[in-house]
């Protein structure tokens, strides 16, 4: 399959905000001009991103359920074909946590690899670049400096909706779907018949895992992707390893050219942070952040979530943040401080609408106050959040190395308020203590 200059390298569909943007990331500050829209644009918003090469559309699949998948995904994935790009990723996680009613990678996958002419679907997991390692299909991650399997994480194994107690990820995929995967190891990885090795598997596979324990292995696996995509496009399933290895084979054939360099947009006086996460991490960067000077309010789930007093938590929440950013202070507002039974216990339906009551209060308070910077934290948050704040698209405007995954975007609306709005979405096991810091400042450091 022959790469013409204009059309699109990649489509992709991020089950979540979050793992939306550090695709935008991976992409575009590799030399890939990249752009996100938050839903299937009109033909006047897409033109305006005509000549680029990475075309990804945001949903909400990693809080859903299958039911929901096949109403809404196979629509999605069927526009992302129609791009004409050579290749077709539906974005995971780096944790890939999922379960059979909630967030079922297996039916995606499915979903993909029909609309692909059931051609093999390639799932690749790994991405060393966030210490995230997939060793004999077993995914691995680290935790504060020490990596674990996942079935062993301090956080994944605990998460509160889709926790991970299994770490061989074809056993994984097996709840979820009766698809038949193939494995290529590490060990395959380095012998000199790989390319016989992956066509023989394709034939035989439905799917075929990659391990990814390094960068060396990746790039091998950058090549296997490219090299055995079909004429009509193939699809993929996994994290953003997928991007960073297809990187490594478009710069070895010459296809992207040198990293660009990205201005640094400097400080600002005042930022918002709305966070829905339930995260040790993100506990500890809310926590630094008050230390910081941020003022924090913590938010009461059940009153937000009640329709009869929903209205009166949100005035009330609104006036002490205006009362603080007024004042000059940034703000962050949260729902829970860490892993919180109460969350545990909501219902699909009733996560999705606290997403939404954060980002109706973020929506009044970009409004209101005129900020330039905001941060969304957690997953589910910033998929349902981003709806109340009238942005089409996002491209990315300062990548952070330190905490790759979750860039600064620039955002594009139709409304002035959010046209140029510098936004950062920040999954909940991402950023060092000081991220919201970072932020404000834009420092890379």
């Amino acid at each position: 399959m022959s790469v013409t200059p204009d059309a699109p390298l990649i489509s992709y569909y991020g089950d979540d905000l979050t793992g939306s943007t550090d695709v935008l990331e991976a992409l575009s500050s590799q030399g890939v001009p990249a752009v996100l829209f938050t839903q299937i644009p009109d033909d006047a918003q897409l033109a305006r991103f005509a000549d680029y090469r990475a075309i990804g559309l945001a949903g909400t699949s990693r809080s859903e359920s299958p039911a929901w998948m096949r109403q809404h995904l196979a629509p999605a994935l069927t526009w992302l074909r129609a791009r004409g790009a050579s290749l077709c990723h539906y974005k995971t996680c780096s944790t890939f946590d999922s379960a059979p009613e909630v967030g079922n990678i297996g039916c995606a996958l499915e979903i993909g690899r029909e609309l692909h002419d059931r051609h093999c679907a390639s799932i690749v997991v790994g991405v060393p670049q966030m210490k995230r390692y997939t060793a004999f299909g077993h995914l691995f991650a680290a935790a504060r400096g020490e990596v674990y399997r996942i079935d062993r994480h301090p956080v994944m194994s605990r998460h509160p909706v889709t926790p991970m107690d299994e770490a061989d990820l074809r056993r994984h995929l097996a709840r979820q779907t009766s698809l038949d995967i193939g494995l290529v190891d590490v060990i395959a990885l380095g012998m000199s018949d790989i390319d016989a090795r992956v066509d023989t598997q394709r034939q035989q596979h439905d799917a075929l895992l990659f391990d990814v324990l390094d960068e060396t292995g990746q790039a091998s696996v950058g090549r296997q992707l490219w090299r055995t995509r079909p004429s009509t496009g193939s699809f993929i399933v996994g994290s953003s390893g997928v991007e960073y290895a297809l990187l490594a084979e478009w710069r070895r054939q010459g296809i992207i050219g040198k990293a660009p360099r990205f201005s640094n947009p400097g400080p600002v006086e005042r930022i918002a942070v709305v966070s829905g996460s339930c995260s040790e991490t993100t506990a500890r960067q809310i926590r630094q952040a008050q230390a910081d000077g941020f003022h924090g309010i913590k938010l009461d789930v059940e009153s937000l979530t009640d329709e009869t007093v929903a209205s009166a938590e949100r005035d009330a929440v609104l006036a002490e943040a205006f009362t603080a950013l007024q004042a000059g202070r940034s703000v962050v507002l949260y729902t829970a401080l860490g892993p919180d039974s109460h969350h545990e216990a909501l219902s699909s339906t009733t996560r999705h609408q606290l997403g939404q009551q954060l980002g109706y209060l973020m929506r009044e308070i970009v409004r209101r106050e005129r900020l330039t910077r905001v941060v969304v934290a957690g997953g589910d948050t910033s998929s349902h959040a981003i709806r109340q704040l009238d942005i089409q698209a996002l491209t990315t405007r300062l990548p952070l190395p330190e905490t790759p995954g979750s860039p600064l975007c620039t955002a594009y609306s139709d409304d002035p308020a959010f046209d140029g709005l510098e936004i950062a979405f920040k999954g909940g096991q991402i950023g060092g203590d000081s991220y919201f810091d970072k932020i404000r400042k834009a420092d890379i450091a």
